[in-house]
């Protein structure tokens, strides 16, 4: 089909696309720093998300479905003449770093199926499981086909690892509040108790704008023995939304006879947390909430067995004492106005190992899904929490493109600003580095050893396939066709990254500070796996 982007067209059509809408980029990798090892272009499927590891292998999801959905030059995707190859989630082997092989792949009826991302995985590895977030992705930004959560369920599914080459599906659970309500997740976190390596909770967030208590913006779940046959166990829940200002009323979120947003521009919720090594604080990024502490002590020492227990009265910072960034009226007490031009989007908030410190990112898509997304995107900041219940911003680190001065330029055009984003992503953080992906700004190596005055270190941008099965509608068909959007893994000294577009990349980093990264055995930003148990000895 003229204008698509997909491998069943004729190679001559494919040819003529490639001229016509095909990368823009670099001929050659951009790097400071960061040297690639081995890089699997996974198909060329494009599409892909986030990665886990177990032992020398690496599962890599999908960010669209099984279906046929075109992704043309400009506008929505449609059509259905367009296949989406190897939908499933890919088993590579990176026993030799340096020459990555496909290995396998999870397939349907357990994934790769139509409608449903396999956008979210983990690996408790001492239970040889592999955990899978499926929900429902949409046409409009991840080519899927059109539906609703009930003909594309989400669930949380889990694979048994004894064969790492040919996991075996063990069971899948649906989140569910206390309430009995379904509650679909986004992201996930993965705590292995240290003080009892068998027992792990999987903390989950399940956005929702709606100030009911009841309805839970994270759930957790004790999936202990989840690799013995029992199903998750929900322990705790949580919702603030109610507790900032001017959020006591769901028709101030969102007014029910308009359908128009009030205050927080209908985006006040958890999008992702993290956890302390105790696992005692939780690290809320609350899209345009910004930033919270939540205390969760009772939760990791499992105070209240066989009981729910809810975290609404649990918050170490009041919403009215939050660090607050890109808000009208600044004050955190005050009511902000509907965001007319840019929001927070706070997305990740990763605890500094060994520090009284938490780096966060915020994440901004083009115009193409919000008219007042675009330049100047989102960037990293850097909150002190000595003082948990007033945590204070001490700094934050911009790329080149995430400058005011960038909006507007010659190389801020209008497909910039509709399908790309310059914008942070997940984080992975040492002691003295953080270490991000940044969607088309490649990934970015930050000392932070003075988080004040942080300083770039490192990047890496690589050439880009030449064409791939499916596009990103959102970030993929503006002027760059680098998207790096995974944690970071840090595996034996190595840096194990996701491009959505362009693959699986093993890096090694050389700049200051690098006996840091060379030390570490295993370590990612979404889990205490490996040694996120030990590394952070702070309190």
């Amino acid at each position: 089909m003229p204008g698509r982007l997909c491998f069943t067209t004729a190679f001559f059509l494919l040819t003529i696309l490639a001229a016509a809408i095909g990368p823009k980029a670099a001929t050659a990798d951009n790097s400071s720093n960061l040297v690639v090892v081995g890089h699997d272009p996974l198909f060329d499927r494009g599409m892909n998300a986030a990665p886990a590891i177990y032992d020398h292998y690496v599962y890599i999801g999908n960010r669209t479905d099984s279906s046929s959905t075109c992704v043309g030059a400009t506008g929505m995707p449609s059509g259905d003449s367009c296949a989406h190859p190897h939908a499933g989630i890919l088993i590579v082997d990176v026993a030799n770093p340096a020459k990555p092989i496909d290995a396998g792949e999870i397939g349907p009826p357990h994934a790769g199926k139509v409608g449903v991302t396999t956008r979210e995985l983990r690996v408790w590895p001492d239970r040889k499981l592999l955990i899978v977030m499926d929900f429902r992705c949409t046409r409009v930004i991840h080519a899927c086909a059109s539906g609703t959560d009930e003909q594309y369920p989400f669930d949380i599914s889990f694979f048994s690892l004894a064969d790492p080459v040919n996991p075996e599906y063990l069971s899948s659970y649906v989140p569910v509040s206390k309430a009995g309500r379904k509650v679909k997740p986004h992201e996930m976190y993965l705590w292995i108790d240290p003080a009892n390596t068998q027992r792990a909770l999987l903390y989950l967030s399940t956005p929702s704008i709606l100030p009911d208590p009841a309805v839970p913006n994270m759930v957790v779940l004790d999936i202990s023995r989840v690799s013995s046959g029992a199903a998750p166990i929900e322990v705790a829940e949580g919702n603030w939304v109610s507790r900032y200002p001017g959020a006591q009323d769901a028709a101030a979120l969102l007014n029910p006879t308009t359908k128009t947003c009030g205050p927080y521009d209908c985006n006040l919720f958890l999008h992702s947390m993290s956890l302390s090594l105790d696992g005692t604080r939780a690290y809320l990024a609350m899209e345009a909430g910004h930033f919270l502490v939540l205390d969760t002590t009772s939760v990791a020492k499992n105070a209240k067995p066989g009981v729910v227990q809810s975290l609404n009265d649990s918050l170490l910072t009041e919403p009215a004492h939050r660090p607050t960034w890109m808000q009208e009226p600044a004050s955190a007490s005050a009511v902000p106005s509907v965001c007319k031009t840019a929001c927070p989007n706070s997305h990740s908030a990763v605890k500094v190992p060994q520090r009284q410190l938490v780096v966060t990112t915020d994440e901004v898509y083009g115009t193409f899904t919000d008219p007042k997304h675009g330049c100047p995107w989102g960037w990293e900041h850097f909150i002190d929490i000595a003082d948990p219940s007033h945590p204070v911003i001490v700094g934050e680190y911009k790329i080149a493109q995430d400058q005011q001065t960038f909006c507007g330029s010659a190389a801020d055009d209008a497909a910039t600003q509709a399908y790309t984003s310059y914008s942070s992503h997940n984080p992975t953080v040492l002691r003295d580095l953080a270490i991000a992906t940044w969607h088309s700004g490649g990934v970015q190596v930050t000392d932070i050893s003075d988080p004040a005055h942080p300083t770039q270190v490192g990047s890496y941008s690589p050439a880009p396939l030449a064409r791939v099965a499916t596009e990103d509608p959102a970030l993929n068909r503006g002027g760059s066709k680098v998207t790096m959007w995974s944690y970071p893994i840090i595996k034996d000294g190595l840096i194990y990254v996701v491009d959505i577009r362009n693959g699986l990349y093993i890096l090694r980093y050389t700049g200051p500070h690098a006996d840091e990264v060379r030390s570490v055995r295993f370590y990612e930003g979404n889990s205490d796996v490996g040694d996120g148990m030990s590394l952070d000895r702070s309190p």
